[in-house]
Order: C-alpha cells, then structure tokens, then sequence
C-alpha cells in the first residue's frame, strides 16, 4: 500500500503505570484479590468544562444512565479514593519519575502548570473527573524513518478497576484508582504501520529504564489512525506491539471502506479485538471536558529540580548492551544479564577484572539459584585476594549450595606444577597424535579443577612441541 497516497497520519497515546505510591494521597498502589470490606453505590452527573460546553462523550456517557459499585478495603482505600475528602498534595516520586522520561524523551519541562480536572463520567473515577497535569512537551524520538515528535507528557491518576458490568450497572474496585501514570502523546508523524511498532518499542525502552511498574495491565497504550478525507479514530486496547501492524492496516481498509460506500464519518473511540479489527466503544471527546482543580495548587518546576533530575538520568537498554558488548559478553550472556543487571553491577563493583565470568556465575550455573548474593560476593572477594583461581569459582558455588561451610569449600586440592606436567606428560604418552584441545579436554576431566586450564594449556604445548 502506497502509504503517502493515501496520506495516512498515525500516532500514539501511551499510558504507563509508575511504581510509586498513589498520585494524590498516601495509599498503596497494588491490586488485590480477597473480598473487599465495603461498597459504595454512585451516579455520576455531566458537568461543563472551562469552556462551558459538556463534552460530546460526557453527553453519551450520561445517556447510559448506569449504576456504579465500588468496592473497597479498610486498610488500603482513603476517603481521597471515595472523593469524600480533598486531594492530597501531588506525589513527589512520581514527579520526578515522569521529569526523567520528559527528559529522555528530549522534551521542555513546563515550569508552571495547572492541574486539570477531565470529566470522566463511564464511572471509572469516583469524583467523575481524572486529575492530570502537564509536565513537558515538543520532544522528539529518533527512528530509522526520521524523527517522529512527542507533543505532550502527562502525569495522571489511573482509573478504577473493572470487575464487573451489564447494561445498567458497573462495578468497580478502588486498588487501581489514583495509581500514578504517565502519558505519552506523540505528533501524528508516523507514516507507516511498521513505524508504528518502532516507536512503541523505542518509548517502551525509555519507560522501563525508569522506575515503572511491570506486567499485563500496566501499560496501555492507543493508536490514532487517520487518512486522507477520514477524521481520526482512536483504537484502544493495545498490550502487545507485535499486534499494533496488523490493527492499522485493517482499520486503514475500514476507513477505505467508508468512504467508498459515502457512509457517514465520525471521530471516534474504537477498541482493539482479537482478530485486528475495531468495534465502536464512544465519541471521541475533545477539549471541553477539562477544567481547573480547585483543590491543589499551580505545580513549579524549578531550574534546580531538572537539573538535579538531569544529572542522575537512568541509562537505556541500548547503551547498556553496548557497555556490557565492550565488558567482552556475547549476545546470550547480554541478554540474560539484562534480567538481573542489577546484581550484575553489584558483583563487578567487587571484581571487575572478568564481567563474563560473573555474567556466568548468576545466569547460567545453577548452583547460583541456591546461593546468595553475599556469598557470590565472598566468592568474587576470594578471587580477588588469590584464595582461589577463575577456575575455582564454579566449584565453590556447588560446594556451598551443598551446604558447605565458606572456608572449607574455599580450599581447593591443587597439584604442584612438577605434577601437573607429569600428568600431562603420561596422558599425552598413553594417547599421542591427538590436537592440544583435545589434550586439554582429557587433562581437565580427569584433575577435576585440581589445576588452572592455562597453565596446563602452556605445558601441553610445551609437551607436544619438545
């Protein structure tokens, strides 16, 4: 398909949860699975933004005239979770979580902002209103199509949990309600689908180098699609890139479709299904639902904060590879480190003379999965002092996972140089005309450690060649 033809503009709304507590009170942000304590039963009514127009998809959303329940714990759930009390003040963590990914996002930290209220009335916010706050725009990422531009970065309270609903009634849970999220806009510069699974992977790179929370239902992330005489739609319900492809080329075909058979053209909200396609869910809103909160002050950035935030930005996944590439790790050992590189950058901190070896010791033996982080420290410790040799370390850890007293595993059985070599010496006569690796592969199995592998490396040779 001739994507410039038909002037296809795409963009993303990416939405990720922080690991901090709630946004604006002092509750825990973790979900839970016993039965709640209580249950409170709501309406919630339509109310004008600052323009002093009721948003189009607050109006549908009234028109449904649901029933909401929440459910809720008497010792995780606060009055400020039920709107029976003011907010609290805005989350320190979670503010300076979302300036370090304004930050590697090349975005403009916005000195002054005022926190909003959006009208939100399908029931997933108590107060019928999300509170969210501008922290930066006009960022750009690099992608292999050119740059593609982030326009906003957002710092908001995730809605309340869904566990139930029918035409009439919804009911939800108050664990998820005030959980901290990010949002990220990008501009409409992307211009193909395939771009479009780049640029959620590059911004998902830069999220998970910050503090954020892991795992299905963390991350939601929509895709704004629209072509040439088409007014844009939103298709939400996004988890998994590897489906992002596939969902805009069919709603590419949908569009098409539209417009030959000179339906009516509306924006839109649509969700994601299993095959692809999209199903209407809403209107889409616009401007109108937004309005002040009254009950927090202007947020101030100052100079000094993004400096300070600046000077202690995590790294990213590529430039850690690249690092670890230049500390001599493979591919395989690169990419299992990454799972646990902050026990990695602990253990090299205490020897940093062999990163694969430590990259070994905690991903692919074994014996690491019974020990702990100290004794792989005493371990490296013993290295570094000359109590044992790199050939050692592997039978350490197994004699410790056995049960052994540090000491006692630490004593390793070695044979003088004169014994090696008169090891080495009657192997070769017993088995002669064979290759030095194939020496050293007899040598090693049958001194069981008992001797370094380059040392007797230098005596086979020496062997073989006198």
């Amino acid at each position: 398909m001739d994507y410039k033809k038909i002037k296809l503009k795409t963009g993303l709304e990416i939405h990720q949860q922080l690991d901090t507590g709630k946004l604006f009170c002092h509750c825990p942000s973790y979900l839970r699975k016993d039965k709640p304590d209580f249950e409170v039963k709501r309406k919630l009514h339509k109310v004008a933004g600052e323009t002093g127009e009721v948003d189009t998809a607050v109006e549908y959303e009234k028109s449904l005239d649901k029933e909401f329940i929440y459910q809720g714990y008497k010792d995780t759930t606060c009055l400020v979770e039920l709107d029976e009390e003011p907010p609290h003040q805005l989350n320190k963590e979670a503010l300076d979580i979302a300036l370090q990914i304004s930050l590697l996002l090349n975005c403009e930290i916005v000195p002054v902002s005022q926190i909003m209220r959006k009208t939100v009335i399908n029931g997933s916010n108590t107060s019928g209103f999300q509170r969210t706050v501008l922290i930066a725009k006009d960022g750009y990422i690099e992608t292999s199509s050119g740059k593609v531009g982030i326009w906003y970065v957002y710092l908001e309270e995730d809605a309340a949990r869904t566990i139930s609903k029918d035409e009439k009634k919804v009911t939800y849970k108050l664990d998820r309600l005030g959980i901290p999220l990010v949002e990220i806009v990008t501009a409409p510069d992307i211009e193909t689908p395939e771009q479009t699974k780049e640029v959620a992977l590059q911004i998902g790179d830069i999220l998970r180098a910050c503090k954020v929370k892991r795992g299905i239902g963390t991350i939601r992330q929509d895709i704004n699609v629209s072509i040439k005489g088409y007014p844009r739609a939103e298709i939400k319900g996004f988890q998994d890139p590897k489906t992002f492809v596939a969902v805009v080329e069919k709603e590419i075909q949908r569009q098409q479709n539209n417009l030959k058979e000179k339906k009516e053209l509306k924006n839109e909200v649509r969700g994601a299904n299993p095959d692809a396609t999209t199903k209407f869910l809403r209107p889409l809103p616009g401007g109108a639902r937004m309005y002040p909160e009254t009950d927090l002050p202007l947020l101030k950035i100052s100079r000094e904060k993004i400096n300070e935030i600046k000077s202690s930005l995590p790294k990213l996944k590529s430039d850690i590879k690249d690092e670890l590439k230049k500390k001599g790790l493979n591919n395989e050992l690169i990419n299992l480190v990454l799972e646990d590189l902050d026990q990695f950058q602990t253990l090299t901190k205490i020897y940093d003379k062999d990163a694969p070896l430590i990259a070994k010791m905690i991903t692919l033996w074994q014996p690491a999965k019974k020990l702990s982080e100290a004794n792989l420290e005493k371990i490296l410790e013993a290295l570094k002092e000359n109590k044992i040799e790199k050939s050692d370390v592997k039978k350490v850890m197994e004699k410790l996972s056995k049960g052994e007293k540090f000491e006692q595993a630490i004593k390793v059985e070695k044979f003088s140089a004169d014994e090696v070599e008169e090891e080495i010496a009657k192997i070769v006569k017993e088995t002669p005309g064979l290759r030095p690796n194939a020496y050293m592969g007899i040598v090693m199995a049958k001194l069981k450690g008992k001797v370094d592998a380059k040392k007797a490396m230098e005596i086979i040779e020496k062997i073989i060649e006198g």
